[in-house]
């Protein structure tokens, strides 16, 4: 692990804690203002983004530049796009049902619970995730043949999560699916296109870091945590605990892959 410019990335990891901080409380003044806490979850990709960009100013002088430009582009286009498509989904509707009965059990104030709960939680899962971002920018050496398979990864899983929600947007726009399940175009590949584009943005990026042994250690927690998370936690479990009742759910479960795409079964 010689070579890995520790001192200065335990540095950097404080000052990321504090741009995911920054973004938390931010996001919470103007939720606390609207109403309405579901707007934490556009502070998600922003929150990621704001990481990427301190660590590319905070790393200047370590790190090979092209690899800590390459990998804050790409942790900011998906940040950004992310936020970009929650916020316009999002247009108009209330609180979310899930932030909704998690503050129905609140213990006194419900904004002081949904700081403590949500956006403390999720400015932590933020610095932790974004450990790839973070490492890679202080990797030495010009990118190799595996951080650009990363890079490949990254847009394999951007472009999958971007064209399923495209898609998903366009059959929820038209009156005449209303009711109805989404089991078209890479809906009917996977149940969950954007959540494994997610799973390949993450793990794309965590192969940015593994130029270097130290980078690669220190960081794999990352996709890690983001894989779980997409598949037993918040992500596709919670999803399908509510589209179970749903009319026809039960026949696209059984003729659909549950995560990684392959074709319909008859």
């Amino acid at each position: 692990m010689n070579g890995f410019p520790w001192s200065a990335f335990a540095l950097n990891l404080a000052w990321a804690a504090a741009a995911a901080l920054a973004v938390m409380l931010v996001t919470f003044a103007v939720a606390v203002r609207a109403g309405v806490h579901r707007i934490v979850d556009i502070a998600w990709g922003i929150g990621f983004t704001a990481v990427a960009a301190t660590t590319l100013a905070v790393s200047a002088g370590h790190g090979d530049v092209v690899r800590r430009l390459l990998v804050t582009v790409l942790t900011a286009a998906w940040g950004l796009r992310l936020a970009v498509h929650i916020a316009r989904r999002g247009r108009g509707h209330g609180e979310d049902p899930r932030y909704e009965a998690m503050l129905a059990r609140a213990p006194g104030s419900r904004n002081a619970y949904a700081f403590r709960m949500v956006y403390l939680l999720q400015g932590a899962l933020v610095w932790l995730v974004s450990l790839p971002v973070q490492a890679a920018q202080y990797v030495p050496g010009p990118p190799s043949a595996l951080a650009w398979a990363g890079t490949a990864l990254w847009a394999a899983g951007i472009g999958f999560e971007a064209v399923g929600d495209a898609q998903l947007a366009r059959f929820r726009a038209d009156p005449a699916h209303r009711g109805t399940i989404m089991d078209r175009g890479l809906w009917s590949w996977t149940r969950h296109p954007n959540y494994f584009g997610d799973f390949c943005v993450w793990w794309g990026l965590f192969l940015l870091a593994c130029d270097s042994p130290a980078a690669a250690a220190v960081s794999v927690v990352s996709p890690v945590v983001m894989s779980l998370l997409l598949t037993r936690g918040s992500g596709k479990r919670l999803l399908e605990r509510h589209m179970a009742d749903r009319p026809g759910y039960a026949e696209y479960v059984s003729r659909t892959s549950g995560f990684f795409p392959r074709p319909p079964r008859d």
